[in-house]
């Protein structure tokens, strides 16, 4: 069995394990890769957490799937891709901070407008909400209201929703995979009940993320809108250009990576 350290996501962790056999060729090309099954008891990990990995590579383009079959390792030059889809939790651990969380409102209501596009819902579809103020090292960092569908609201409405994220939750009890991630990134002042729990006066800046995760074949998971004080929190974010100069088209920039970064002092 292998060890996995406590300071980076696990999936993570197996990813670069199949990276660096890959690079030192224990797999050739249309090799295939140890099952998920294998992975998981290698790694003492759940099977979700080892298609979060290989769903990483397969994004970067090292290796390819077929279903009923198995993983194998892609010929050609791969596609270096850091990208990384984190909770609040692990991009407090990258940061080295001790993440905590105050659940503020939990129930159900009607689903808000922006909740009813992302999740693609019915008009009046009733939905499960929960509100959490998100703390780092004690102090407020972030204010959550999130906007679950019944089915998976109900999945988590027992669970200590203080201590636990809505990923771990779905992932490790239910094998339901949380596989990709749109983000809508805006500049916001704060209201009376976000400055009140971020300790800040109505009116600061505040950093709004708003993110729509996804299972399996797209179908939307929950819609969330996160409020980071802006004097505590940025994104970095890396591209690249062609090495010939020329960066025309889409292709040409790509984005490497995307970090959160928590800002002390």
């Amino acid at each position: 069995m292998t060890t996995l350290k406590d300071n980076r996501p696990r999936h993570q962790q197996i990813a670069d394990w199949i990276r660096d056999a890959i690079k030192e060729g224990d797999f050739g090309v249309d090799d295939k890769l140890p099952s998920e099954s294998e992975l998981s008891g290698r790694f003492d990990v759940s099977r979700v957490t080892v298609r979060r990995a290989l769903q990483t590579l397969e994004n970067e383009e090292r290796i390819y799937r077929s279903q009923g079959i198995g993983s194998f390792v892609k010929g050609g030059k791969a596609v270096q891709n850091t990208l990384a889809m984190n909770d609040f939790m692990e991009d407090m651990k990258l940061n080295s901070l001790e993440a905590e969380s105050v659940v503020l409102r939990n129930e159900i209501e009607p689903a808000p407008p922006a909740a009813e596009r992302h999740l693609k819902l019915d008009p009046g579809t009733r939905v499960f909400r929960l509100d959490r103020l998100r703390l780092a090292d004690g102090e407020p960092i972030a204010l959550d209201y999130t906007w679950l569908p019944a089915f998976y609201g109900q999945l988590i409405v027992d669970f200590d929703l203080a201590k636990r994220t809505i990923f771990d939750i779905l992932e490790n009890e239910y094998d339901i995979a949380i596989t990709a991630g749109c983000y809508f990134l805006h500049a916001e002042n704060a209201d009376k009940h976000q400055a009140k729990h971020l300790n800040l006066k109505p009116g600061n800046a505040l950093f709004r993320m708003d993110r729509v995760s996804y299972t399996i074949k797209d179908k939307p998971v929950y819609y969330q809108q996160r409020y980071y004080r802006n004097d505590k929190f940025m994104y970095r974010m890396r591209v690249e250009r062609n090495k010939d100069g020329s960066g025309t088209d889409q292709s040409s920039m790509p984005l490497r990576e995307i970090k959160a970064k928590i800002l002390k002092g």
